[in-house]
């Protein structure tokens, strides 16, 4: 990347997010049993609880992802996606960082996520656990199935 990555946040429903979000829908759908695929759609993704991020290098988005608020101590990212000419590239750590940043801004004690259980995801898996995420029961409305990772990070006290 010849500038700097900016992460910043986006409105879901431009076009260059909706692309990334297509892209993201159609891999979940790919990998995953229709009643397993979480992903939000726009307008879950405009919903008060959510943040949407993007991430821009030389003004082009090449990934993004969303913090959703599930109660006062705990927030979820969701929405992960990084723009395949652009994986590699620490992408998606550098947004993962940002959310959770954002979430000890807003004085969240954990933040979880769900991820598939697919090969496929396994980067996915990797990446989380890197930045210090460990497996943990279903929360919100997921449930325990074979599809399904969930994973949790301890921020502390709110």
């Amino acid at each position: 990347m010849s500038t700097d990555l900016v992460i910043a946040e986006e409105h879901p429903g431009g076009a260059e997010p909706i692309a990334i979000l297509e892209q993201h829908l159609a891999f979940a759908r790919r990998t995953s049993p229709p009643e397993h695929v979480h992903a939000l759609d726009i307008d879950g993704l405009l919903h008060p609880s959510v943040t949407f991020v993007g991430a821009r290098a030389d003004g082009v988005l090449l990934g993004v992802g969303a913090l959703r608020e599930l109660d006062a101590a705990h927030a979820e990212i969701k929405s992960m996606h990084t723009a395949a000419a652009a994986r590699g590239r620490g992408v998606g750590a550098a947004i993962v960082r940002h959310l959770l940043d954002l979430a000890r801004e807003r004085r969240y004690a954990r933040v979880s996520l769900e991820t598939g259980t697919d090969e496929a995801f396994a980067p996915a898996r990797r990446l989380y656990a890197r930045e210090g995420f460990v497996p943990c029961p279903p929360f919100a409305e997921y449930t325990d199935n074979p599809f399904s990772t969930c994973m949790t990070l301890e921020l502390g006290p709110g």
